[in-house]
């Protein structure tokens, strides 16, 4: 939550827009697991009816204090982000929204339907056909999370950027537990499942 008195030395670090910043490679999977811990934190507080109180660090000031609303607004705000409340405008989730990731580093997301090219493809002839092209993945990956934009809040769309584009389950699994506990939040059902992809 950035709150600690003290300064940078003592908070995580944030894009200009605000997304928690560790590291540049697949960075939303700490910002995942942080929203996710976060949310689970904040109904711990509201159980015991306890504020958070940050350290005072070592600036001899006071302690920093919020509730367990302002815990989940903060979760909130980094999985708005990541559904493309950002400077790019994009969906970091694949398949929400009308802006997201065309472009993931996933071998089977980026290589040719068995359906339509029953030739045999190994790793080289996958690498040097599909790998460089420009043009967007043949099949979606929907609903995985991608590792997110820079600590500029740019992000790269292109499979050679693996830094960004790569989807982990590490990313995508957290964020089921956020968005079900902001949906509980908002009062909404779960809306009907999206119809069965094309087989392969």
């Amino acid at each position: 939550m950035n709150r600690n008195p003290g300064g940078a030395k003592h908070n995580a670090g944030r894009t200009p827009a605000g997304l928690l910043f560790i590291r540049p490679w697949n960075n939303l999977q700490y910002v995942s697991g942080a929203a996710f811990l976060l949310t689970v934190y904040s109904d711990v507080l509201a159980s015991l009816g306890q504020p958070l109180r940050c350290g005072s660090g070592d600036d001899g000031g006071e302690p920093a204090a919020g509730d367990a609303g302002d815990v989940l607004a903060f979760a909130k705000s980094q999985a708005d982000y990541i559904l493309g409340t950002n400077p790019m405008r994009t969906s970091y989730l694949v398949g929400y929204g009308a802006a997201y990731p065309r472009r993931v580093h996933h071998r089977a997301a980026s290589g040719a339907s068995y359906r339509h090219d029953r030739d045999f493809i190994g790793c080289l002839q996958g690498f040097d056909s599909w790998y460089s092209a420009r043009q967007e993945n043949p099949h979606d990956l929907v609903g995985a999370v991608v590792g997110g934009p820079n600590g500029e809040d740019v992000f790269n769309d292109h499979r050679g950027a693996y830094m960004q584009t790569e989807a982990c389950t590490y990313n995508t699994a957290p964020m089921v537990g956020v968005f079900s506990r902001l949906m509980q939040l908002e009062g909404q059902s779960p809306r009907p499942a999206p119809a069965p992809a094309e087989d392969l």
